[in-house]
C-alpha cells in the first residue's frame, strides 16, 4: 500500500488572496486550503453564481463578494497584511490593473498573475517588487501532449541553463539525470522517484544536442512530392479554361487568315502571335476576310491577356495560402488531429510540431488566436464544425495517430471524441474536461482516456508561486504532475547544515542542481557529503506533497505536531 504522508500547515503568516470567479480560481483554492492547509480569501463578484458556490463549500476558505476590484474591496480584505495575491480572472488587462492597486498598498506582498501572453508577462514582470506571471495554458499543455501520442514524448524544459527532457530508459539516453517514474506498476499507477533508481523506466536526461527519438513517423519533404502538389495548385480549372480558349483562338485565328489571304499556316501563326501580343500592323493589301480576321483576334487577345494574367495571379495565391489544406486531398496517416485552437490548442500545436508530429486543425473561428501560429508552421487547418463526421473525415480521423479536443466548452469536446469514436472505434481521443464528475463517467462507459482541465493542471504550479516559491517548469507523467522549482535555504532551517543527500526525499523530491551561496552557476556534479548553509539554493525535482515538505524544510520548521516530515 503506498504511504500516507501528512499535509504541512504552512509556517509562513499571512492570509492568501486569489482574485477571481474562474476554474482556475477554485482549483486554486482547493490546493492551498486542503493540501498546504492555508487559510484563503477569495474575491469574486458573486456568492451564488458561477463557481461562487463550490468555492464557498472549500475548507479555511472565506469568500468576500465585490463587483470590482478597487482599492476599497483590497482593503476590506486587508491586503496590506496578506503574504501573497493571485490574479486569475480571464481578464488580463484587469489582473495587470489589479496587480497595480494591490503593489501601491503593500509594496511587499507577493503577486502571482495569470497571462496567455507570455511575451508581454515577462516585461509586466518587471513593474513589480515580488511577482510570478504564469500561463495555465503553457503549464497544462505537455499534459496533453502526452495523452496524445499515447506516451510520453520527450518533454522538454530550460532549467539553471540546462536543457532537460524525458525519456524511456530503453532508448538508451546519455547524460541521465535521474530515475523519474516506474510505469510498469500492474495498478497502473506510477511509482514517481522509486528508491531504486534503476527500476525507474522513465529517465530525466540532459539534452547535448543528440537527436531524440521523436513520436510518428516523419514528415514528407521530398522535392518531387511538394513539386507535384505545387503544380495540381497552380494548374487549376480557371487557369486551364483560360489556356484552352487562348490555343483556341491562335489555331482558329491561324487558320481562318491562312484561308481568308492564302498564306501558308506558318506565316498565318506568325501573325496571330503578333496580334495576341499586342503587335497588331494594319496592312491594306490584306484581303477583307483577312483583316476581319486580325480584328477579331486583336480585339478577344485584349479581354484574353488580362484574363491570363488575373488566373495566373490566382493560381499562385490559391497554392501559398491553400497548400497545406490542398495536402490533404491525398490520404494520410499517423497525424494527430488537434480541435480547437484556442490558448490552449495553439500550444498543444506548437509543442507537436516541435515534436516532428504531423498535425491538423480544426477550428470553427478563423479569428481564433492560435490560427495565425498554424499558418506560420504551415499546418492545414479546417475551418468547421468538428461534432460533424464530414468535418472529421476531411481532417482524415479514420487514420489519425489520436484525437485531442482542446476548446473550451465541454460539450463540443465530448461529442467531438464521440464522432471521432463513431467513425473508428479503436482512435484515441484525449478531451479537455473541467468536470470531474463527467470525466470519470467518460471514462468508464466510453473507455477515453480523459485529460484533466487545465485549471486542474495549472493549480499546482500558481499554488506554489504562491508559496514564494518559483517553479521553473512542469513534467506530466501519466495523470500526476511533478514540479521543477528553486528552493533556496533559510537560516536555522531544518537542512542548514546538513548533507545535501538529505535533501532528497524517496518518492516526493530529488535535488537536480545545487546553486552554492555566492556563485552564479549551478552545480550539476553533486557531492551527497556537501554541507548546506544558509544562501545555497536548490533546483528541486518534486511531487505536488514534495514541494509542501521541501519548502518546510527549507524554511526551518517542522508540522503541526512538531514533528519533521518523513524521508
Amino acid at each position: 500500500m503506498p504511504t500516507v504522508v501528512p499535509r504541512l500547515r504552512s509556517p509562513l503568516r499571512g492570509r492568501l488572496i486569489i482574485c477571481g470567479d474562474t476554474p482556475l480560481a477554485y482549483r486554486l483554492a482547493d490546493e492551498l486550503s486542503t493540501r498546504y492547509l492555508q487559510d484563503v480569501t477569495v474575491i469574486v463578484p458573486s456568492k451564488r453564481r458561477n463557481h461562487g458556490p463550490k468555492i464557498t463549500e472549500l475548507p479555511r476558505v472565506r469568500v468576500h463578494e465585490a463587483a470590482e476590484l478597487d482599492d476599497e474591496t483590497f482593503r476590506a480584505v486587508h491586503v496590506e497584511s496578506a503574504r501573497a495575491v493571485a490574479l486569475v480572472s480571464n481578464s488580463e488587462v484587469g489582473n495587470i490593473h489589479a496587480a497595480l492597486r494591490v503593489q501601491e498598498l503593500n509594496p511587499d506582498i507577493r503577486l502571482v498573475i495569470r497571462m496567455s501572453n507570455t511575451g508581454l508577462g515577462n516585461r509586466i514582470r518587471t513593474l513589480f517588487n515580488d511577482c510570478a506571471v504564469l500561463s495555465d495554458g503553457a503549464v497544462a499543455a505537455p499534459s496533453f501532449v502526452a495523452a496524445a501520442l499515447g506516451d510520453l514524448p520527450p518533454s522538454h524544459v530550460r532549467v539553471a541553463g540546462r536543457t532537460l527532457y524525458v525519456a524511456h530508459r530503453s532508448d538508451r539516453v546519455r547524460n541521465v539525470v535521474c530515475g523519474l517514474a516506474d510505469t510498469r506498476r500492474p495498478d497502473g499507477l506510477p511509482r514517481l522517484l522509486p528508491v531504486d533508481q534503476g527500476r525507474a523506466n522513465l529517465v530525466l536526461a540532459v539534452a547535448d544536442g543528440a537527436r531524440t527519438s521523436l513520436a510518428g513517423p516523419p514528415i514528407d519533404y521530398r522535392p518531387e512530392t511538394t513539386f507535384a502538389r505545387t503544380m495540381r495548385l497552380i494548374l487549376n480549372r480557371r487557369l486551364l479554361q483560360v489556356v484552352v480558349a487562348l490555343l483556341a483562338l491562335i489555331v482558329v485565328g491561324s487558320a481562318a487568315l491562312s484561308l481568308g489571304d492564302g498564306h501558308g499556316f506558318t506565316y498565318s501563326l506568325y501573325l496571330v502571335l503578333l496580334d495576341i501580343a499586342g503587335a497588331a500592323n494594319p496592312d491594306p493589301t490584306l484581303s477583307a476576310p483577312a483583316k476581319v480576321t486580325q480584328v477579331i483576334v486583336t480585339l478577344a487577345s485584349l479581354a484574353l491577356v488580362p484574363a491570363i494574367t488575373a488566373a495566373a495571379v490566382d493560381a499562385l495565391v490559391r497554392a501559398r495560402l491553400a497548400g497545406p489544406l490542398e495536402r490533404l486531398r491525398d490520404p494520410i496517416s499517423g497525424h494527430v488531429v488537434v480541435v480547437g485552437l484556442g490558448e490552449v490548442g495553439l500550444r498543444v500545436v506548437s509543442q507537436l510540431h516541435d515534436l516532428g508530429v504531423r498535425v491538423v486543425c480544426v477550428e470553427r473561428n478563423e479569428d481564433a488566436v492560435g490560427v495565425p501560429l498554424a499558418r506560420r508552421l504551415g499546418l492545414p487547418i479546417i475551418f468547421g464544425d468538428a461534432t460533424r463526421e464530414e468535418t472529421l473525415r476531411t481532417a482524415w480521423v479514420g487514420t489519425c495517430r489520436s484525437v485531442v479536443t482542446v476548446t473550451s466548452d465541454d460539450i463540443t469536446n465530448l461529442e467531438a471524441g464521440l464522432s471521432s469514436r463513431a467513425l473508428r472505434d479503436n482512435v484515441r481521443v484525449v478531451l479537455r474536461l473541467f468536470d470531474d464528475d463527467l470525466a470519470g463517467r467518460v471514462h468508464r462507459n466510453f473507455k477515453i482516456p480523459v485529460s484533466r482541465s487545465v485549471s486542474f493542471l495549472a493549480a499546482p504550479a500558481f499554488a506554489a508561486a504562491m508559496m514564494e516559491r518559483q517553479v521553473i517548469g512542469t513534467i506530466p507523467v501519466g495523470r500526476s504532475v511533478m514540479l521543477i522549482a528553486d528552493m533556496p535555504i533559510g537560516a536555522g532551517s531544518e537542512l542548514d547544515g546538513r548533507p545535501l543527500r538529505e535533501a532528497n526525499l524517496p518518492g516526493e523530491a530529488r535535488v537536480l542542481a545545487l546553486g552554492r551561496r555566492g556563485r552564479p552557476r549551478f552545480d550539476w556534479d553533486l557531492q551527497d557529503g556537501y554541507l548546506l548553509i544558509p544562501g545555497d539554493r536548490l533546483v528541486v525535482l518534486a511531487t505536488r506533497s514534495g514541494i509542501g515538505h521541501i519548502r518546510t524544510r527549507t524554511t526551518g520548521t517542522s508540522d503541526s505536531h512538531g514533528s519533521p516530515p518523513p524521508r
